[in-house]
């Protein structure tokens, strides 16, 4: 289990998927969205997870086919509930080697951000062959920490100011309208940007 300050694990998302064409390995990732977080309770979140799952299993368990098959059957097309999606979960994991990646966990709501860290607690606690990647910022580590016992590795991630220039670089190189830039308004730019009290840390 991993938290960082990083906001883009995508890096890490493409490595594993890389890996797991080679090995039984399942991968799911989700992007939680600050503009979009009411939207996203940790049910969706974490159904989101298994639907990715399952899609790549060649035979789905008769447990999650059946729980689908009774939630069409509902008076009304009830949801799956936390509690069902979870027990899906614990039923993939257990399938194979999985690894589980949210990005900016510290986005989420406070609320569903403690049903999703008690989720994949009850997820490890069934399945010890899953590892869970979670970004976010500092502040969330000990509410991590404390929601998953402990079973936390917890790793600082802070851009030094050379990859800020090479950020800026890249993106500068993509201006549209490259005749408006010349290397004096360049310098400028870095100069304000880096100038503005940035911190080496996360924040």
């Amino acid at each position: 289990m991993l938290i960082s300050c990083e906001e883009d694990s995508s890096l890490v998302v493409d490595r594993l998927c890389d890996q797991s064409r080679e090995q039984n390995t399942a991968v799911g990732c989700f992007y939680i969205d600050f503009e979009v977080r009411k939207g996203q309770p940790a049910v969706s979140m974490l159904g989101s997870l298994v639907r990715q799952m399952v899609s790549g299993m060649e035979r789905i368990p008769k447990e999650i086919w059946r729980a689908f098959q009774e939630q069409k059957k509902a008076i009304g097309g009830r949801n799956l509930q936390l509690p069902d999606v979870v027990k899906m979960l614990q039923l993939v994991t257990c399938e194979q080697r999985t690894f589980m990646c949210i990005d900016a966990a510290d986005e989420c709501a406070a609320v569903q951000r403690f049903k999703l860290i008690d989720s994949l607690n009850q997820i490890l606690e069934r399945s010890p062959r899953t590892r869970i990647f979670l970004t976010g910022r500092p502040h969330i580590r000990a509410e991590v920490e404390k929601g998953l016992a402990q079973r936390v590795v917890s790793v600082s991630v802070s851009p030094t100011k050379g990859d800020i220039v090479r950020y800026l670089r890249a993106r500068l190189d993509e201006d549209e309208t490259p005749d408006a830039m010349d290397e004096s308004l360049e310098a400028d730019i870095r100069e304000k940007i880096l100038g503005n009290n940035i911190s080496e840390t996360c924040v």
